[in-house]
């Protein structure tokens, strides 16, 4: 029997999102033989804890569009507390009493996640363009893909969440969908799965019945700059480099559903490939079957 590749799952920490189906569905999938690495978020967490130790969150805005927190040294550490110590225990002691042996590191232990540190940032304010310099925020590099193939081959099952490490040795802030991407690249996963509020990418932001079933990574360009709003552009931008890094599909679907890894993998969200349609459909439906024989 061919060895199956390691799934990638990314769950998002904002707003809507839960976490209790995510751990289950991932425990029954791990008992059935499926490999897989878990990455985390913890936004809502992160700006409540920050804003009740007198540091509260801000936000910014890059001339393309995109919103990411602004990340001072101050925010990097409450960033940091919350994200490797709340956050991911609770998710690792989650996975434990499920039965799984989880293990959780953040992305700067073992180099898991080493990017390059941002020198200069340029932001949108109030209709001015202003640069800034003394983020912590980054972009990954590296992946230290032999630390997570350790693990898995002894039994292990991974939980991640930023921060990254900088080249520099410094605690960086780095988008955990695009780290998702990034790690299921380096691992040649053949699927990756980012799991939100929203049940996938829709054409009207509040109608759950306008999803996007599927779309070929020749339309992802269009379809960021028609439909996709808030967060959902970072998660295309995501998939987009998955794709490029040699993933096989990316999968956007909801948290809260019932089985939410499972319903993913069937198609039960917005399905992006490097195919067009009709080549999507044919490899979909087999990468679906092979998922299911875990």
């Amino acid at each position: 029997m061919q060895e199956q590749s390691v799934l990638v799952v990314k769950v998002g920490g904002g707003e809507g999102n839960r976490i209790e189906p995510v751990l289950d569905d991932l425990a029954d999938l791990w008992h059935a033989g499926r490999r897989w690495v878990l990455v985390h978020g913890g936004s809502a967490r992160t700006n409540e804890v920050a804003t009740a130790l007198g540091h509260p969150p801000q936000f910014i805005t890059s001339p393309s569009g995109f919103t990411s927190r602004r990340t001072d040294r101050q925010t990097a550490l409450i960033f940091t507390m919350v994200y490797a110590g709340e956050m991911n225990k609770t998710i690792v002691e989650g996975l434990h009493a499920r039965g799984v042996n989880a293990v959780g590191l953040s992305g700067a232990d073992g180099r898991v996640l080493e990017g390059e540190r941002k020198k200069a940032i340029r932001a949108v304010v109030n209709g001015r363009r202003l640069i800034i310099r003394d983020d912590y925020t980054g972009t990954i590099t590296r992946v230290n893909s032999s630390l997570l193939h350790l693990l898995l081959n002894a039994g292990y099952a991974p939980v991640l969440c930023p921060p990254a490490i900088s080249q520099e040795h410094e605690l960086i802030n780095v988008d955990g969908d695009r780290a998702a991407a990034a790690l299921a690249a380096a691992l040649s996963a053949k699927t990756l799965v980012l799991l939100t509020g929203a049940p996938g990418l829709l054409r009207f932001p509040d109608d759950p019945a306008s999803r996007i079933a599927t779309l070929p990574l020749a339309a992802l360009d269009d379809a960021m700059n028609t439909y996709a709003q808030g967060r959902m552009r970072i998660k295309l931008l995501a998939a987009r480099e998955a794709l490029e890094g040699g993933v096989q599909r990316v999968i956007i679907a909801a948290s809260n559903a019932a089985h939410p890894v499972r319903q993913a993998l069937a198609g039960d969200g917005t399905v992006i490939s490097r195919w067009g349609r009709q080549e999507e459909e044919t490899h979909e439906h087999s990468a679906t079957a092979n998922e299911h024989r875990a």
